[in-house]
């Protein structure tokens, strides 16, 4: 196998350059165009006539440029371009326009309208003819007066609509000065409402208060007395007198003797039976010591308690 980068070839031995002849393409003629194959992109959006495919601005192509000498615009070169169909691979040309700054479609497509280049599409006047230089100078000149006056009638609407707008706000600020108003005034007899409104429960509070300390008080009295009844009531006892007689502390003068009714203290008998004991003595000589057991006499609560004593028939 032979080496990829040799510096010197092989000869055979019976080679002679004299015979291997240089062979010249044929000169072209002057006005033969040139062409060369380039990778483009589609400068606008186009339609297809054959297929009705839309082609969008930037997609890129395989073109053939095609360069003819005579065709120039003012010393500018004008070149042509040779693109097909995405999909029906129709034939599509279009070249460049220096005297639009633009390009025309000639064969092959449609151009989609752009509307801010309006009248450079077609370069004519309408009556297919091209356009001269007076008849494009008097159009631009149309063009700008129609703006300049759309420009003043923009500028009167303009001026109309910041009156109208100064005219609501004002009617706008005059209503919501009448609604401050208004809510002041409510809010004033709110307030005023709300102190005599605080003057009547206070007054209210005031008389509640004083029926509510004489509910207690009555209250008060009625639990004192009910607890009253009820304590007398338990110390009330019933005085029942015994079947029979029943002797009692025998006297020294052996007088009669005394019978103890049942809710009597023992204070009475002791009383009674102190006196039984200090009958015969003589009341002038004090008595002499005696060692017996005496019971105090105590007061008798028996009326101060309301205890009822039940007659014997």
């Amino acid at each position: 196998m032979s080496e990829r980068k040799v510096l010197s070839k092989y000869y055979p031995p019976d080679f002679d350059p004299s015979l291997v002849g240089r062979t010249r393409k044929p000169k072209s003629a002057a006005n033969t165009p040139k062409v060369q194959v380039v990778r483009l992109m589609a400068p606008f959006s186009m339609r297809c006539t054959a297929c009705g495919e839309y082609m969008y601005r930037g997609r890129k192509f395989n073109a053939r440029k095609e360069t003819r000498p005579d065709e120039k615009y003012l010393s500018i070169q004008i070149y042509r371009f040779y693109i097909r169909c995405t999909r029906c691979s129709a034939e599509i040309v279009f070249k460049t326009d220096p005297k639009n700054q633009d390009y025309t479609v000639e064969q092959g497509a449609k151009r989609n309208t752009d509307p801010w280049k309006r009248g450079l599409d077609d370069g004519d006047n309408g009556d297919g003819e091209d356009e001269t230089d007076e008849q494009r100078l008097d159009r631009l000149e149309r063009e700008m007066a129609e703006a300049a006056g759309e420009e003043e009638k923009n500028a009167m609407a303009e001026l109309e609509q910041k009156t109208e707008d100064a005219k609501r706000e004002m009617a706008v600020a005059d209503a919501l000065d009448e609604i401050r108003s208004r809510n002041a005034r409510l809010e004033k007899a709110k307030s005023e409402g709300v102190d005599l409104l605080e003057g009547l429960v206070s007054k209210e509070t005031e008389e509640e208060k004083e029926r509510r300390r004489q509910e207690e008080e009555d209250a008060e009295a009625a639990r004192r007395a009910f607890q009253f009844a009820r304590r007398q009531e338990m110390l009330e006892e019933i005085v029942e007198e015994p079947e029979g007689e029943e002797k009692g502390v025998d006297g020294s003068n052996g007088g009669p003797s005394l019978s103890l009714s049942e809710g009597v203290k023992p204070a009475t008998t002791a009383a009674a039976t102190a006196a039984a004991t200090t009958a015969g003595t003589d009341t002038t000589d004090m008595p002499p010591p005696s060692f017996k057991r005496v019971v105090k006499r105590k007061k008798d609560h028996a009326a101060l308690l309301g205890i009822k004593k039940k007659k014997v028939a």
